[in-house]
């Protein structure tokens, strides 16, 4: 089944969907504003050390300087050390103020904290985890089958030359990987790792010296498989961007890479925005005429089928196994397009039919196989429900999007405003392209209207810059936050 990958790029949020066979089946967002340091790398400074409680300030050039602990220090084995019983020297005989350190990001800053970091690095690729300083073959624990873990273990020894530096641990992605994928995987990460000692060399503390990659640049390391026929982006700036990226770290997904320059926005011509509203409803329709009811909370999800309108041409139970035949490929598209994760309780339609049952089971587990994330699916228990579970890997769509209603005291969800806006900007830049007005007059709530007179204002210039016409803001007090309207002046 050939995949797209569509990446839609503004000044203030990266959007990927990937589509199989023309429908929507993930959507990934990230935001300029609340991108995260976890897993970036500096040169940093030692400004205090802390003997009492084993620890050290460190300046890598952020707002707070960042908190190492001693147990984040890494040290190198004592071959001769007993087994458990390895000493480790107290911080103020390891660091000397004012020297130099390398670092990672283990943990974001949070309030009045800064960041917390580890000087034992680990950079991420897409089948495997890099340990420059380690010399070891580890298994991720989430690969159960002992087995599997075995062989897996024995492949990378055989790829890895005993000669050259570093350890690795292999991911769940690993799992079905080819050596060659392997083998490109190992390459990419240990020039990444030269890419940083040789910044690390010019550079005075405290610099940056890697980043983590941002979503646009994760889709060609994670994303891509072998069913994926394009990935198609809709700015020239970042289209080469990514090609410069490709061709350096990512050579095989270069020819995939192709800039849209078409006039209707990327996603409303493959019916992405109309897919992330109905992702954001808690009622989803079936083609046969029976529907889901999807309710997030925070201890887990419950997913309800109903047959509604849909009477089978026999009898009632030929009408209950097809609503719930179609409901399992439906509900497995909506866990990925969600990204619902944590405990999930599938509530289908009671069958007498054990046939029944097993089929629908059957079709559930198949229709689940497509998905990355790591999950688990029990069968019908006493009370018919199918208990499952899926790997938390971000926020879910809704959480990103959305945020309690103050209006309903938090029992709903409406957009942020932040959300709100943004889709104002796109629907401006839609509006001027079709029509040649003197200037736009944008009504909304006064939240959104707040939002583009301070943090977004300069998001509204650089649009009107760019579709070289004037845009005034009006507040209405009596607007909800999603509501707005586009005056052409």
């Amino acid at each position: 089944m050939s995949e797209d990958i569509l990446i839609n790029f503004t000044p203030q949020e990266t959007r990927v969907a990937v589509l199989a066979q023309g429908v929507v089946q993930e959507l990934h967002i990230e935001r300029t504003t609340s991108r995260g340091l976890v897993g970036n790398v500096y040169l940093g400074k030692v400004s205090r050390i802390l003997p009492g409680m084993q620890s050290a300030f460190i300046d890598v050039g952020l707002e707070r300087t960042a908190f190492l602990h001693v147990a984040d220090i890494w040290q190198p084995r004592d071959p001769n050390a007993e087994h458990g019983r390895e000493v480790h020297k107290p911080i103020e005989k390891i660091l000397s103020e004012g020297q130099s350190l390398l670092v990672q990001v283990i943990k974001d800053p949070i309030g009045t904290k800064g960041a917390r970091l580890s000087t034992q690095i680990s950079l991420a690729g897409r089948m495997l985890v890099y340990l420059p300083q380690e010399k070891h073959i580890g298994i991720s624990q989430r690969i159960e089958d002992e087995a599997e873990r075995e062989s897996l273990r024995a492949r990378l020894t055989a790829l890895v030359p005993e000669d050259e530096p570093g350890g690795f641990i292999v991911r769940t992605m690993a799992e079905n990987a080819t050596d060659a994928e392997l083998v490109n995987d190992i390459a990419y990460l240990r020039k990444l790792w030269r890419d940083i000692r040789d910044k690390a060399r010019v550079s005075g503390a405290p610099s940056p010296l890697y980043h983590e990659l941002h979503l646009a640049q994760r889709v060609l390391r994670d994303f891509v498989n072998p069913e994926t026929s394009r990935i198609i982006i809709d700015s020239r700036e970042n289209f080469q961007r990514l090609h410069a990226f490709a061709s350096e770290y990512t050579p095989a997904v270069t020819p995939l890479l192709d800039h849209y320059i078409g006039q209707r926005p990327l996603f409303d011509l493959h019916g992405v925005e109309a897919e992330i509203e109905k992702a954001l409803a808690r009622r989803v329709e079936l083609k046969s005429g029976g529907y889901l009811i999807i309710d997030q909370t925070e201890a887990m999800t419950t997913i309800d089928v109903n047959t509604g309108g849909f009477v089978g041409v026999r009898n009632f139970d030929d009408t209950i196994f097809k609503t719930n035949l179609e409901a399992a490929q439906t509900i497995a598209r909506q866990l990925r397009l969600r990204n619902l994760g944590g405990i999930i309780i599938v509530d289908f339609i009671d069958m007498e039919n054990p046939e029944h049952r097993q089929a629908v089971l059957s079709e559930f587990n198949k229709a689940l196989a497509r998905d990355h994330t790591r999950l688990t699916v029990n069968g019908f228990t006493a009370l018919g429900l199918v208990e499952m579970t899926r790997k938390r890997t971000r926020e879910s769509l809704a959480h990103v999007l959305c945020e309690p209603c103050p209006t309903c005291g938090g029992r709903g969800e409406v957009k942020t405003s932040r959300t709100v806006a943004y889709e104002i900007l796109r629907e401006l830049l839609r509006e001027a392209r079709q029509f040649d007005a003197r200037e736009y007059r944008v009504l909304a709530s006064p939240q959104v209207i707040d939002l583009f007179l301070d943090e977004e204002s300069q998001s509204l210039a650089m649009l009107s810059d760019f579709i070289g016409k004037s845009i005034s803001l009006q507040a209405e007090a009596s607007y909800a936050q999603e509501q707005y309207d586009i005056v052409l002046m």
